[in-house]
């Protein structure tokens, strides 16, 4: 459904020409310098525009989104009548004159001194114009205060879900650091709220805790950065926790918690705390003083006080075993943003935004990786997974490219000599390269590729009888799913 203020501004051209100037809300410059897209994938419209070329975006069919045509982008407000309040009562020559420290009284005094001036420089008719919009569009009189606290509340808002990308580069918009709340804080929150129950003796807490393996992280890791004296029973039930876990989950259960309940209670050295340890740690702990030893290890190797110093990696881990995926996402591409030649950090956000479906993103950063690699085991390695995210993503084409990649660098296009072709496929790549030929035939015939798919599965054919008879006989059954899809083009004179 469209906003109501936005059709009137649409359909009667006496507010549409206040609006556009001097308050640089003009719907005939619905359009921005580059295309565009939110991160979180969510609808986005451009729905008007100024003069420095920024544009204002409808996301979602509710919220106002700001851009400038320099890089910036922030959310305005949560709808189009509160963007036209903010923009028609604290104009752009109010921006940097009014804070949200201001009482009522600054605040008017404020912007009387700054519309003063406007009406000097720039609009002589401001109190008509501003009157006749206000009233035109049915806007209401709220204190100043309220107003710039609204602008204020929006822009913080602004991520994950309305976090702007270049849809070419898929770079993200800027956000004044002010407006970003740390992911640290917001994974960690649940989990400092939990151990304050626990601390107070909430059997509630207790409950849910123990119920809860995502709060639980979380409240080990509150425990991690915030040590009391007085937290021994505490971590004793947290570690008791982690290990009903390990008996419930049998091999898939992950041992990193379990680790740093561990070692939060063997930091007290406890007589009684060493059987529970010592099961905790697979033997490693038998004495009271062998823990305090072990804990100090631990801690000099993985499990820091200080919060500051933790890796982000650890924040977008948390974010997403608590489902917030979005914050994850935004996190691992700003981060992606601000990487320059890091081979090291570059796979690991590679492989993080995979994990979390990312594919366009972690292509990226795997395409950069890739560029960075001097071995041709090294060029052929990335290359695969490059083509793997590109074929994930929907751009089968430049998954082709990046197997021509992999291809040239182990030699399998001819280029080098058959013992040399013979020695990467016993070593396994080749099985992981043959791989990705034949998912990628079956996504051209999905796609109705015929050349790709018959160009594709003719390098795979010839992968295999250069591959290993243990790889082959493990992608037989792929290998034949191909072949048959590729057979069928054929029949149906394709």
């Amino acid at each position: 459904m469209s906003d109501p203020v936005l059709e009137i501004l649409r359909t009667r051209p006496e507010l549409a020409e206040p609006a556009a100037f001097p308050f640089g809300f003009d719907v005939r410059r619905a359009y921005h310098v580059e295309e565009v897209h939110l991160a979180s994938g969510a609808p986005l419209e451009p729905i008007a525009g100024d003069d420095t070329g920024g544009t204002y975006f409808l996301c979602g069919g509710t919220a106002v989104l700001y851009a400038s045509s320099e890089g910036d982008a922030a959310l305005l407000a949560d709808s189009v009548g509160e963007a036209l309040e903010i923009l028609v009562r604290l104009p752009w020559w109010c921006k940097d004159v009014v804070s949200t420290e201001m009482d009522e009284a600054e605040l008017l005094a404020a912007l009387r001194a700054a519309d003063d001036r406007a009406r000097e420089e720039v609009a002589p008719q401001l109190d008509a114009q501003r009157a006749t919009l206000l009233s035109g569009l049915g806007l209401p009189d709220r204190p100043l205060v309220e107003l710039v606290a609204m602008a204020e509340s929006a822009a913080g808002r602004t991520e994950p879900d309305h976090v702007l990308l270049n849809s070419r580069e898929l770079r993200a918009y800027r956000l004044d650091e002010s407006f970003r709340q740390p992911l640290r804080d917001i994974v960690l929150g649940p989990g400092r709220e939990a151990l304050a129950r626990l601390r107070s003796g909430d059997s509630g807490a207790r409950e849910e805790v123990a119920a809860d393996p995502e709060l639980r992280t979380g409240v080990l890791r509150a425990a991690q950065y915030d040590r009391r004296d007085g937290d021994l029973p505490l971590l004793r039930f947290l570690l008791e926790c982690e290990l009903l876990e390990r008996e419930r989950a049998g091999q898939t259960e992950s041992y990193e918690e379990r680790w740093l309940a561990a070692m939060l209670v063997a930091w007290h050295g406890q007589d009684g705390d060493v059987p529970l340890l010592r099961s905790a740690t697979a033997g490693q702990v038998t004495d009271s003083a062998g823990a305090v030893e072990w804990a100090r290890v631990q801690e000099a190797r993985r499990y820091a006080r200080d919060v500051a110093a933790e890796s982000e990696f650890t924040w977008i881990g948390l974010a997403r075993r608590q489902g917030r995926v979005e914050h994850a996402r935004v996190a691992l591409i700003r981060l992606l943003d601000a990487t320059g030649p890091d081979a090291d950090r570059l796979r690991e956000l590679s492989r993080a935004l995979e994990r979390i479906g990312d594919h366009a993103q972690a292509a990226r950063a795997q395409s950069s990786l890739l560029s960075l690699q001097d071995t041709a085991w090294d060029r052929a390695s990335e290359a695969y997974v490059l083509a793997r995210l590109e074929r994930h993503k929907g751009d089968l084409a430049a998954a082709a490219l990046a197997l021509e990649r992999t291809r040239a660098a182990v030699g399998a296009d001819g280029t080098a000599p058959d013992e040399t072709v013979s020695r990467w496929h016993r070593l396994g790549l080749g099985r992981l390269i043959t791989e990705q030929h034949l998912e990628l035939t079956l996504a051209a015939v999905e796609a109705g590729d015929v050349e790709l798919a018959r160009a594709t599965m003719a390098h795979g054919k010839r992968l295999l009888k250069t591959i290993g008879k243990n790889s082959a006989k493990a992608l037989s059954g792929l290998s034949t799913r191909a072949a048959w899809a590729v057979a069928g083009l054929r029949s149906s004179g394709s």
